[in-house]
């Protein structure tokens, strides 16, 4: 990619975040329709957790393949298919007749959704070659990752009250469309100085994994634990998984490559990751039930509820991206952990949905540290690398996020309908949800422990080292060349 100057390279910046809002933004502002989607489609927990998962998992599955696909091919080419696949998913969505219709279009614009993070983070990474200015990049796109997760309850309240549920998919066009027009303009095309060779056993072996595990999460409730459909799909997941493990690090050119895990700070940033969002996809699910369903508010009174969590997360995710640049990833990540998991803990052991003013309190104490996270997620997780692994590393970053809010949607909702039946009072939906708080506050503590442990002295020296390993395949895997 050639050298840019600072306006171009601010205005691709703008560009990549352009195509992040709407990604990120559809992740969360669903969930404020789907009281809404329930009652026209007739869908069911399960069913609402579906039109939800459908999108990260397909996300979560093919954003590896996308980040290595744009490496080998163009990032701006593959950047391009992902907008006007992502465009004409949301055009679809609006138009679903019915819930299997939603969440096959869902399907659709994750497929494009998943050209669109990774390879949007790898243009800026070889954009801004500076590593302090890079370091500010990756901050604002860090932000923006927050801040439009954030306003996804508000945004879909809002369109949801005043022109119907549908309406939350048009706002992708236009800027869908836009992006577009930009990236053809002004996004230079580039590619990996040494692409890697496509990986379809690994890529089915990933989707198998995912696919499996979440199916069984969501239907089990249902189904029942111990049936042969859900113990046969939790077998397969685990067979993937060791599959993939047995796999991967045979291959010369993986889609996996299992040395990125030999940098801490980099198997922390997955870990953060899958914790944060899961807690976030738990945090928003129960939170719009019991506003809508239980305390019988409109999806705009709901969002207008959670807008302190909105407006913590609009300040505090610029302010770690600074941190970050500054001082590093410790401090936002300490900051992150601690109030995620007072967040929780609140919900989970002094009900605060029962008392407004905690009930506020939460939702400033989780706004702060999902504002905070963010940042240093995708900081530890790309920095380190080498430039030509980017993509991959930003796809692996990306994943973690949709992984992990696939499993909190999946996991608490599993609970969640498991303890309380369809239509119940205030007192059996706040009891139901004690045990999906508690997750909810679990997560919040991983996300402190595994930041702390993974943001020192040392384990900046294991990324340096596996930086230096990452130009050269090991012995073994270069003699099946």
């Amino acid at each position: 990619m050639p050298e840019l100057t600072p306006r171009r390279q601010r205005l691709v910046l703008a560009i990549c975040c352009m195509s992040l809002l709407i990604v990120s933004l559809d992740n969360t502002v669903l969930n404020a329709a789907l009281p809404s989607m329930r009652r026209e489609l007739g869908a069911d927990v399960a069913g609402m957790q579906w039109t939800i998962d459908a999108y990260t998992l397909v996300l979560a599955s093919l954003l590896m393949l996308a980040g290595s696909t744009a490496d080998r091919i163009g990032r701006r080419k593959v950047f391009m298919a992902g907008l006007v696949l992502f465009t004409l998913g949301s055009a679809l969505c609006s138009l679903a007749p019915n819930l299997p219709s939603l969440v096959a279009f869902r399907m659709v614009q994750a497929v494009g959704g998943s050209m669109l993070n990774p390879v949007a983070m790898s243009i800026i990474t070889n954009t801004f070659t500076e590593p302090r200015a890079r370091a500010r990049a990756i901050g604002v796109w860090g932000g923006v990752v927050g801040i439009s997760m954030a306003a996804g309850p508000l945004v879909g309240g809002v369109l949801t009250d005043t022109v119907g549920w549908r309406s939350i998919f048009w706002i992708n066009l236009p800027v869908g469309l836009l992006a577009l027009l930009l990236t053809f303009r002004y996004v230079p095309e580039s590619r990996a100085p040494r692409p890697r060779r496509a990986d379809p056993v690994g890529q089915l072996l990933v989707m198998a994994l995912l696919g499996c595990l979440t199916y069984a999460i969501i239907e089990a409730p249902a189904a029942g634990w111990t049936s042969p459909l859900i113990l046969g799909l939790a077998s397969a997941a685990a067979l993937a998984l060791a599959a993939l493990l047995v796999y991967e690090p045979r291959r010369a050119e993986p889609l996996i490559d299992l040395r990125f895990f030999r940098s801490a700070p980099f198997s922390g940033a997955t870990v953060v990751a899958v914790c944060a969002f899961a807690a976030l996809g738990g945090f928003l699910f129960l939170n719009t039930l019991y506003l809508q369903d239980v305390r019988g508010l409109t999806a705009l009174h709901a969002g207008l509820y959670m807008l302190p969590m909105a407006a913590l997360t609009l300040v505090c995710a610029p302010l770690s991206g600074r941190l970050v640049g500054s001082r590093g990833p410790r401090l936002p990540l300490l900051v992150a952990g601690v109030t995620m998991t007072a967040s929780g803990v609140l919900f989970a052991a002094f009900e605060a949905e029962t008392s407004t003013p905690l009930l506020f309190t939460g939702y400033v104490l989780f706004g702060l540290g999902f504002g905070m996270v963010n940042a240093p997620i995708t900081d530890t997780a790309v920095s380190g690398m080498p430039r030509a692994r980017a993509g991959v590393a930003a796809a692996v970053a990306s994943t973690s996020r949709q992984i992990g809010q696939t499993l909190g949607v999946a996991v608490i909702g599993a609970v969640l309908a498991a303890g309380v039946a369809p239509g119940a009072h205030t007192d059996g939906f706040v009891a139901a949800s004690r045990p999906a708080w508690w997750v909810v506050a679990g997560c919040g503590l991983l996300v402190l422990l595994v930041g702390a442990a993974t943001s020192g002295p040392w384990a900046r020296a294991t990324a340096a080292r596996t930086a230096r390993r990452l130009e050269e395949p090991e012995p073994e895997v270069a003699a099946l060349r």
